[in-house]
C-alpha cells in the first residue's frame, strides 16, 4: 500500500512538472507582463496600428534626432554594393530601406518586409512620396518565418524589431536559411547601457519622460510604456551574440552605440 501511494505521489509530482514546464515554454513576455505566446503578436500588432502614424515624429523627440545616425552607421558596416538583394526586416516606415535603396541603384533590389500592415503603409506612402519607386518591394511577413527562398539576400538588417518577436530563435534562424553564403546579418537595437549612471538617467527617462511624451504627442501613455519595457527586456549585447552564434552566424561581433543604449550586431554566414 505504502508502495502504491509512493508511486502514485511521484507520478503527480511529475505531471505537474511537465504541465509547469509546457506552460512556462507557453508563454513569453510582453513588457514586463507574462502572455500566452499566441497573444504576443497580437497584442505587439495593436501598439504599432496605435503608434505607427506618429512613429517618425515620435522617433525624432525620443532620440533627438540620434536614430538617424545610428542606421547610417548601420549602412556604412553593410558593405553593400550596386547591384545587391537586401532585406530590411521590420523595416517599419522605411527609414532603413531608403538608404539600402540609394546603395542598391537601379539594378539592386531592397525588400521592405514588415508583420505589421499600418507600419507598411505609412513606410509605403513616404518612400513614393520621396520618389524612390523602382527598386523596393513591400511584403507583409513575420520573421519567424519569412516568405523567401533559401540563400535570397546579400544583406539582411533589422532595425528596432527583433525585440518585438515572440521566438527570437526562430527569427534568426529564418534570416540565416534567406541569407546567401558570404552574406550578413545587421542586428540594430537598443541594447544595456555600459556605464551604471547612464543606465540610471536612460531608466528615468525611460520610465518617466517617455511615457509622458507618448501621450502628449502622440495620445498613447501606454504603447509607450511597453515600448521602454521590452527594451528592459531584450537580451543584452553578449546574450544577443550567442543567440546569433547558435542560429548559425559566424564572425559575430558588436558596436556599442550612445554608450551602449543600443548595439549594432554583425554576423555573416559561410
Amino acid at each position: 500500500m505504502a508502495c502504491a501511494l509512493l508511486s502514485f505521489t511521484l507520478a503527480a509530482f511529475n505531471c505537474l512538472q511537465a504541465r509547469s514546464m509546457t506552460d512556462k515554454q507557453n508563454t513569453t513576455h510582453f513588457g514586463y507582463k507574462t502572455v500566452a505566446a499566441e497573444q504576443k503578436v497580437s497584442l505587439v500588432a495593436n501598439v504599432f496600428h496605435s503608434v505607427a502614424a506618429k512613429y517618425d515624429v515620435m522617433n525624432d523627440l525620443m532620440s533627438l534626432g540620434i536614430h538617424r545616425l545610428w542606421k547610417r552607421f548601420t549602412i556604412d558596416c553593410s558593405g553593400v554594393r550596386p547591384g545587391q538583394q537586401v532585406l530590411d526586416l521590420a523595416g517599419g516606415t522605411g527609414d532603413i530601406t531608403a538608404l539600402f535603396s540609394k546603395r542598391v541603384g537601379p539594378t539592386g533590389k531592397v525588400v521592405l518586409a514588415d508583420i505589421n500592415a499600418s507600419m507598411l503603409n505609412v513606410g509605403r506612402d513616404k518612400l513614393r512620396d520621396l520618389g524612390l519607386v523602382n527598386n523596393i518591394e513591400y511584403v507583409q511577413a513575420n520573421a519567424e518565418a519569412l516568405p523567401f527562398a533559401d540563400n535570397s539576400f546579400d544583406i539582411i538588417s533589422i532595425g528596432f524589431g527583433l525585440r518585438n518577436v515572440t521566438d527570437k530563435d526562430a527569427a534568426l534562424r529564418s534570416m540565416f536559411r534567406v541569407l546567401k553564403p558570404g552574406g550578413r546579418l545587421l542586428v540594430l537595437e537598443f541594447s544595456k547601457p555600459e556605464q551604471e549612471w547612464l543606465s540610471k538617467v536612460y531608466d528615468l527617462y525611460s520610465f518617466k519622460l517617455l511615457p509622458a511624451m507618448g501621450q502628449l504627442v502622440a495620445n498613447d501613455k501606454e504603447s509607450y510604456q511597453y515600448l521602454a519595457e521590452s527594451i528592459r527586456m531584450h537580451p543584452d549585447q553578449e546574450t544577443l551574440k550567442a543567440m546569433m552564434q547558435d542560429a548559425g552566424f559566424a564572425e559575430v561581433s558588436y558596436h556599442n552605440l550612445t554608450g551602449g543604449i543600443v548595439a549594432l550586431h554583425r554576423g555573416y554566414k559561410f
